[in-house]
């Protein structure tokens, strides 16, 4: 019977922050930063035809709660949010916080808990040497996956020791 032979080492390393994200628009003042200046020396590539960017979002989502407490303090309702964007996110909020008819029906005055906003974005990035990785960035910690060569963990390291959020 014939075996199975490797043909990669794909690996995975993760960066626990040692203190999570404020909120969302502090992961995403990175993030950006790292659109626009590219700090990992990424390159454009051909797929499928498409030409695609060094570096891109290839996911993310947004999760928060707000919660209604009555004249008394006691919580008396919750909603969960979920959106695929920043902008989403605080539409969404801001839609359920001004819903006065939610607030009756529920019996309680509604507002956000940020305190247990979860965000999570994902890029995609195409190294130098053709090799196609991922970096996930949530609110307590990075994980870059899918990558070979250690030479890109060692640049998104020395890159993240640079970024004071990132510590």
């Amino acid at each position: 019977m014939a075996d199975f032979v490797a043909k990669s080492t794909v690996k995975s390393a993760e960066r626990i922050l040692a203190t999570p994200f404020a909120n969302k628009e502090a992961m995403n003042t990175i993030i950006g930063t790292i659109l626009s200046d590219n700090p990992w020396g990424c390159t454009p590539y051909l797929s499928g035809g498409e030409n695609l960017p060094a570096v891109q979002k290839s996911a993310e989502n947004y999760t928060g709660t707000v919660i209604y407490e009555n004249n008394d303090g006691k919580q008396v309702g919750r909603i969960s949010i979920r959106a695929p964007s920043s902008a989403a996110f605080d539409t969404t909020i801001a839609n359920i916080l001004a819903n006065e008819a939610l607030e009756t029906a529920i019996g309680g005055t509604a507002s956000h808990d940020s305190s247990e906003d979860g965000f999570s974005v994902t890029l995609k990035c195409h190294a130098a040497s053709g090799e196609l990785y991922n970096v996930a960035f949530k609110r307590d910690k990075v994980t870059v996956s899918s990558f070979e060569a250690d030479s890109i963990l060692s640049t998104i390291e020395t890159w993240a020791d640079t970024v004071p959020a990132l510590a």
